[in-house]
């Protein structure tokens, strides 16, 4: 199958624009790109013009469970936004957990993304097979799913934040970590499923989960994913417990590498962002989300200076409840700007960060974050055709600076996932429902 995008701006993330170009998909790769008419033979044809064609954008920090959960805790720090709501996910099943992730997956890839890194480290004793309903809501929507098989181990008697029904014993998180890997884990070509180890965060894990976690990834050659320096709370503990900052202790405990990518890293010393640059270490930033809990403003132009790979993650959906990935290329740029200037951060650099950035953090750049040939068709078509984005002649400002913008197409592998701004496979209305009663069962227990 040959399908051509037509008459489109398009923004490669490699360098190279063309005002008004195509874009060749053979089955599930990319085939051609160039300005001007394409001459050669195609089997569908998709009209672009008015439409800015990118990489499929890539989430690399979500918790689609908590979908369910949105609303939340409004007005809470981050340790008493988790106190209030840990109790709430303790009754999660596979049940609820499918219903918000089909509901979150579809939010995101209506606003252009191809690619979810989910970090569940919910496991209730009773809660069924929670990373099996994550893959079964994938095939609902027809994005690519990151698994990040989460863990905690330190519960509330032993100094951490989740009530102790809540955790798992070491022993027992990293036996279910491997045998999610084991189940789950796809490391061909064009893979649409992978698994990352990741346990929760320093505050709600044991030096020895963290250690035995990254010594499993390691053996088993997938990646490693946790929450770091996001409040000075977490720093405070940390200094507190074992004399050093989560920076430093990550580095202590072998984190900081090129096969590793860590969420928010708002609150890092000079010395730590040199050091993430220097071990190719990842940033999952999450504007949104930092805002929506008062956590700070993460350092990106420091980290993008430092060499660090830098993507964008919409994190999880009880401390963004829009969801959507589209607007954190906007959100992403205004916070820069906040903390540095106009030249915090370009239009560009927003869009890289959403698209080749993440790619890097996933491990995914050889297949994933650019319009070349060769690479996998993800490609989101967006369509700047409305009142929105008349007059904008730059379309890479339109994207980032606007409002985000509907989609003529999604596609993943070449399979169009979202068309005319509805989900090709998949009915919201019924998502919704779904999730509505999901969202209901889940807190009528309270």
């Amino acid at each position: 199958m040959r399908t051509l995008i037509a008459n489109a701006a398009i923004a490669t993330v490699t360098g190279e624009e063309y005002a008004s170009g195509h874009v060749v998909v053979e089955n599930d790769r990319i085939a051609a790109v160039g300005e001007g008419v394409y001459t050669g033979e195609f089997d569908e044809r998709i009209d672009a013009e008015g439409c800015l064609v990118t990489p499929g954008l890539i989430n690399t920090h979500h918790h689609l469970y908590q979908w369910a959960t949105r609303g939340l805790a409004a007005d809470h720090t981050l340790f008493e936004w988790l106190v209030a709501l840990y109790p709430v996910w303790g009754r999660l099943d596979d049940g609820i957990t499918h219903a918000a992730g089909t509901a979150g997956m579809a939010r995101l890839a209506l606003t252009g993304c191809t690619t979810v890194a989910d970090h569940h480290y919910v496991f209730p004793r009773d809660g069924g097979d929670q990373v099996a309903a994550l893959a079964a809501a994938r095939q609902r929507i027809g994005v690519r799913l990151h698994v990040v098989r989460g863990s905690m181990d330190r519960g509330e008697s032993d100094g951490g934040l989740p009530p102790d029904n809540l955790v798992e014993t070491t022993d027992d998180a990293l036996t279910g970590t491997e045998a999610a890997i084991d189940r789950f884990h796809d490391d061909s070509a064009g893979a649409h499923l992978q698994i990352a180890a990741g346990p929760c965060s320093p505050f709600s894990v044991t030096e020895r989960l963290m250690s035995g976690a990254a010594e499993l990834a390691r053996r088993k050659g997938v990646r490693l994913h946790t929450h770091l320096a996001e409040t000075l709370d977490e720093e405070r503990q940390c200094l507190a417990e074992v004399g050093c900052t989560p920076a430093e202790y990550a580095d202590k405990l072998g984190w900081l590498a090129d096969d590793v990518w860590l969420a928010h890293t708002i609150h890092l010393a000079p010395d730590a962002i040199r050091r993430f640059g220097a071990t190719g270490t990842g940033s999952a930033h999450c504007p949104t989300s930092n805002g929506r809990i008062g956590a700070g403003i993460a350092p990106v132009r420091d980290l993008l200076d430092a060499g660090v790979p830098v993507g964008l993650g919409a994190d999880g959906a009880a401390s963004n409840e829009s969801g959507g990935l589209g607007e954190e290329l906007h959100q992403s740029l205004l916070q820069a700007r906040q903390r540095g200037g106009p030249r915090g951060l370009t239009t560009r650099e927003a869009l890289w960060m959403g698209t080749m950035g993440g790619a890097r953090c996933l491990g995914r750049a050889a297949d994933l974050g650019s319009i070349e040939p060769g690479k996998l068709a993800d490609l989101a078509v967006w369509d700047l055709t409305g009142l929105n984005y008349a007059g904008i002649t730059d379309p890479v400002a339109a994207l980032v600076l606007g409002t985000t913008p509907p989609l003529r197409r999604l596609l993943v592998g070449g399979k169009a996932v979202v068309e005319d701004g509805t989900l090709r496979e998949a009915d919201e209305t019924v998502i919704a429902r779904e999730l509505a009663a999901a969202s209901a069962r889940l807190r009528e227990d309270r």
